[in-house]
């Protein structure tokens, strides 16, 4: 790859990567310990990650099952929980703390692949913001020291890259409407 076009492949990357975390907390009926990641437990005073103060673990296809790794905190753990938009109310039994997924109904599933769809989309249209980017870098190369053949090479190298992305976030939003459409 030319290095000129590597900073707008990472970018690229970048959107991916960030639609691939953000289906991470999409749930689909089973209990998918991702849907935690954002959550942050006041642990003595300092906002810390759910996964640093206990350990996560799925007991059941449905159940997600938090181990402080303080007692003390169970409190702490339910509180932070409440306050997310999880959605789900915590159970504990003095020492550890469930979350007990509900089904999901084929209307709430329909109403994810929705949002599946809208954020694919949202991604591409980042990818594509970012050729855009990569075509106006190419313009004012083109007024430098640089051929005008090369510049349409490395506008058809930018434009391959963008369908690629295009391409794989297609993938990856088909992959997850399957998941949540599978019950």
């Amino acid at each position: 790859m030319d290095e000129r076009l590597q900073q707008f492949d990472t970018k690229m990357q970048k959107a991916y990567a960030h639609l691939e975390a953000d289906y991470q907390g999409i749930r689909a009926g089973r209990a998918n310990p991702h849907v935690l990641d954002k959550i942050r437990v006041d642990y003595y005073g300092t906002p810390t990650p759910l996964q640093q103060v206990g350990n996560i673990t799925v007991p059941e296809p449905r159940m997600l099952q938090i181990s402080p790794w303080e007692k003390s905190l169970i409190k702490a753990i339910e509180k932070a929980i409440m306050a997310s938009d999880v959605g789900i109310t915590p159970s504990d039994d003095g020492s550890v703390i469930r979350l007990v997924f509900p089904e999901v109904t084929e209307e709430r599933r329909k109403a994810l692949v929705k949002d599946v769809k809208k954020k694919g989309e949202e991604a591409k249209v980042a990818v594509r913001n970012i050729r855009r980017d990569g075509n106006d870098f190419l313009k004012k190369l083109g007024k430098e020291d640089v051929s005008e053949d090369e510049i349409k090479e490395l506008e058809d190298k930018l434009q391959k890259l963008t369908d690629k992305y295009g391409k794989d976030i297609d993938k990856l939003v088909e992959t997850k409407s399957k998941e949540i459409m599978t019950v």
